[in-house]
């Protein structure tokens, strides 16, 4: 699986739509997590509960290293002044993978 795809896939783990925003996809972590921690699950469906867990954990670290990576690859006012990240449009993510991974297009 390629990066792109792992981000897709995290993205769909994590139930979020394309253009989440940072604190959205803290609050979606936090409450899948919630729902299915382990030490909050017994009997036969603790191991199920783990896995899940262990997933979603997952999931959010690719999403948290993906934004980390697309605000270090833009000025300081690609970023609005309440310190969420404006919506990715597509150009911005053509310029983000471009600059990270070399021209998609070719």
């Amino acid at each position: 699986m390629g990066y792109y795809e792992e981000v897709d896939e995290a993205r769909k783990t994590l139930e979020l739509g394309e253009t989440a925003t940072l604190q959205e996809i803290k609050d979606s972590y936090r409450k899948l997590v919630l729902n299915c921690h382990p030490d909050r699950t017994a009997g036969k469906k603790k191991k199920e509960a783990e896995d899940t867990f262990k997933e979603i954990t997952s999931a959010y670290d690719v999403i948290m290293d993906y934004c980390a990576r697309y605000r270090y690859s833009f000025r300081e006012e690609d970023v609005d002044t309440a310190g969420a990240e404006k919506k990715m449009d597509e150009e911005h993510l053509k310029n983000f993978y471009d600059g990270w991974f070399g021209d998609i297009d070719s």
